[in-house]
């Protein structure tokens, strides 16, 4: 498995502190994977290192309450800084005791869960501030490279618009394999990480609309809108509960939700919001008839390949003109359009002004699938396997 050094370089500076370290993510990205490699880290500077995976419990067995995995601390550590690894750690009921207590005690503790427990409100309560979270997400397309050429295979970018980047998926050989295990990865998320948690009664009608949400990437959304189109076919269920129901979604890491910001109020709006998937296979797993959404997965990776990279969005409301992101970093703006192609002469005038009236000043980019180098002397044409490799700068 590659080496996932964003996220250990960000942990890194907390490796010593006494706040425990929660590391998130939606499930199968990988955060079993970076708490291995910081255990591999930690291990190269000392011997004191202690790693319990309570999802393997042949090693675990004898780890059945909370007080277990203090007196197992307090056998196996030697003198001084101790750092304690706890991999799947909501299979011990009251977790949190032993993570409050251990922090006393001159341990550095590192924590990943499954998200139908972990990071939850009740138990970031329960830890009452004592703790730091890090998000792990599916891989970018720099990272399936470096795993693909690790498996010897090849992967072209629109491979990648349609089957995003959760790792495991690039192990298969065939589109069939890759499909029954991307589909239970879904049912694993949808029912065990949500419906189970939340103890949702209405199973199928919850099913619908986390089908709507997922298939609308990249795109606004409204409770109200699904509320109207789940009654017009019948099914019962109010827009108070589908946006309750939309919210544990995004609680589970399944969803981002942006809110657009306007430059005549000068704020943001927290009422105009758009939804992006955590990985583009979500909505391709929701196409029967071939046709997937390329070109709305397409700024959903660029979503995702920004967020990556540090940048902070949000959506842009240029005088009633919208433009798909407002990256900001290091005191930089950046107002980027997305689009699959600007070849048809309609399309690249609607994108191209959506810059207008906007300062000469100002950093201008649109990013599309095209071969052809659409720059001018106003905006700059990233192509998208460019952007993919180096970003924006």
């Amino acid at each position: 498995m590659i080496y996932r050094k964003k996220y250990i370089d960000e942990i890194h500076n907390f490796y010593d502190s006494d706040l425990i370290k929660i590391i998130t993510g939606v499930r199968r990205c990988g955060k079993s994977v970076v708490l291995e490699q910081i255990r591999d880290e930690l291990l190269s500077k000392t011997n004191n290192v202690l790693y319990l995976d309570f999802d393997d419990r042949a090693i675990t067995s004898n780890i059945q309450k909370w007080e277990d995995i203090i007196e197992y601390v307090k056998e196996n550590r030697k003198d001084g800084p101790c750092y304690v690894l706890l991999d799947e750690i909501q299979e011990i009921d009251d977790w949190q005791y032993a993570c409050r207590s251990l922090r006393r005690e001159n341990c550095s503790v590192f924590i990943t869960g499954s998200n139908s427990k972990l990071l939850s409100k009740e138990f970031t309560d329960r830890l009452s501030g004592r703790y730091v979270s890090f998000r792990i997400r599916p891989f970018i397309y720099n990272e399936v490279q470096e795993y693909a050429k690790e498996l010897k295979k090849s992967v072209t970018v629109t491979d990648y618009l349609i089957w995003g980047g959760f790792p495991k998926r690039l192990e298969f050989n065939n589109e069939k394999d890759l499909r029954r295990y991307l589909n239970d990865l879904n049912e694993t998320i949808v029912v065990n990480d949500i419906v189970k948690r939340y103890q949702i009664k209405k199973v199928q009608e919850f099913k619908k609309v986390a089908d709507f949400i997922l298939i609308s990437n990249s795109r606004k959304y409204s409770a109200n809108s699904i509320y109207r189109i789940m009654k017009g076919q019948g099914i019962d269920c109010s827009s108070n509960t589908i946006q309750k129901w939309v919210s544990y979604i995004e609680e589970a890491f399944v969803i981002d939700e942006i809110s657009k910001y306007s430059k005549k109020a000068k704020r943001k709006l927290e009422q105009a919001k758009k939804v992006y998937n955590c990985d583009v296979s979500l909505n391709s797993l929701r196409v029967n008839d071939g046709k997937y959404d390329l070109t709305h997965n397409l700024e959903n990776i660029v979503y995702n390949e920004l967020l990556f990279r540090n940048y902070k969005l949000t959506v842009y409301d240029n005088n009633g003109r919208e433009i798909d992101f407002l990256a900001e970093k290091d005191n930089k703006k950046y107002y980027i359009q997305v689009a699959y192609s600007v070849l048809d002469k309609k399309t690249y005038d609607r994108e191209f002004s959506a810059f207008n009236n906007l300062s000469q000043l100002d950093t201008k980019i649109i990013i599309t699938n095209d071969d052809i180098d659409y720059s001018t002397s106003n905006v700059k044409h990233i192509k998208l396997k460019d952007f993919l490799i180096s970003g924006i700068e």
